[in-house]
């Protein structure tokens, strides 16, 4: 069979990549096929040499003994694992793993069978067991590095999640701090306005609070509803004005139609709206204006939040709602807002999106769908 193989290299090498082409999203590539069929069949052009010429321990050095071995790969396995690992990063499935080897099998096989070439059963033995031990050594580790990934992307969502929770803790938080200053200071009682965004933001805090626990007793329920929009303005701008006065900011809000309304989860897109301020304050420069301003379009009620940065740098105003990064040299924060805010909005059907006004500032756009009451 040794002398077979090495005349029919090319043939056989060529079938493969033939059957491999046929099979559904997949490309026989240089790269794909670096640590596979054509290494393999050479350690068992070699294993069998090394069997004809009684040279045991060499034939199991190249190709391992029947079940393999646990401790210690030989050649043909560590090539294997090679190509185990290649087809994972490629983006193939691990029962294609096991057709690439399948399909060396059937070629042999066949062109045997064309070219009236007889084998000993000694020979298909060792075949089948150099089969036997590249496909479980290139099946574990595809499994290894495939469970490795999503152990990573697990870990990864749950740092987003545990990054989102913290982000909106902090922020009822920085309110709640806020409204407790403005209320030692002034002597202004618990009863008033200030007092009422202090109980606001304790009453988020629990919220959150709650939802985590609710999310790990039984996964996040839905809390939407329908609301007017001029009464969730009026809870941005409350909250809104109290940083807004500390950034020495001036902050108007323009006239909302009392008829619109969306539906939603509100206590989430209000801290995607809040967010958007936050943001706006951070980066509008000292005694200059945000504007908040909502209007109808269509089937669509739009809220902006323009500002007065100065403009975006080129290229940044996709990049900006990227988790983890920040805009400009305040590292106060943990770059995860506007990542927030998008993916708040988008779980009601909406929308965020950013307008550059170059030299001037930049303009965020909240777009959600109109609620018709019935």
């Amino acid at each position: 069979m040794h002398t077979f193989l090495l005349n029919n290299r090319d043939e056989l090498i060529s079938r493969c990549k033939l059957k491999v082409a046929q099979r559904p999203k997949r490309g026989a590539t240089h790269q794909q096929l670096a640590n596979g069929i054509p290494l393999f069949l050479d350690q068992l052009t070699r294993t069998l040499e090394a069997e004809v010429a009684d040279e045991a321990a060499e034939s199991l050095r190249i190709s391992g003994p029947s079940g393999g071995d646990s401790l210690a790969l030989s050649e043909m396995g560590v090539t294997a694992t090679a190509h185990g690992k290649d087809l994972l990063t490629l983006g193939y499935s691990v029962d294609q793993v096991v057709h690439d080897y399948g399909d060396l099998c059937q070629a042999i096989t066949d062109l045997a069978f064309e070219r009236d070439a007889p084998f000993a059963t000694s020979e298909f033995r060792t075949l089948n067991r150099c089969l036997d031990n590249a496909i479980a050594d290139a099946v574990t580790e595809f499994s290894f590095q495939r469970e490795s990934n999503l152990a990573r992307q697990q870990n990864a969502e749950e740092n987003r999640r545990a990054g989102f929770l913290a982000h909106e803790l902090r922020n009822s938080l920085a309110t709640a701090t806020n409204s407790v200053r403005a209320l030692e200071l002034s002597g202004m009682p618990m009863s008033g306005a200030t007092g009422a965004i202090l109980k606001r933001s304790l009453t988020a805090m629990g919220t959150l609070i709650a939802r985590a626990l609710d999310e790990v007793r039984s996964g996040a329920p839905d809390q939407r509803e329908a609301f007017t929009v001029a009464s969730f303005i009026a809870d941005a701008q409350s909250t809104a004005q109290l940083q807004a006065s500390r950034a020495e900011i001036a902050f108007q809000v323009q006239p909302v139609d009392p008829t619109l309304y969306v539906r939603g989860n509100r206590e989430l897109l209000l801290a995607a709206l809040t967010n958007l301020l936050q943001n706006a304050f951070k980066f509008t420069r000292a005694h200059t204006e945000v504007t908040l301003s909502v209007y109808a379009f269509g089937d669509l009620v739009l809220m902006e939040v323009q500002d007065q940065c100065g403009g975006l740098p080129p290229g940044s105003a996709e990049r900006m709602f990227t988790p983890f990064t920040q805009r400009g040299d305040d590292k106060s924060g943990l770059g995860l807002g506007l990542s927030i805010a998008r993916q708040s909005i988008e779980a009601d059907a909406g929308t965020l999106s950013v307008r550059d006004l170059p030299g001037t500032g930049c303009v965020f756009t909240i777009s959600l769908p109109r609620h018709v009451l019935s």
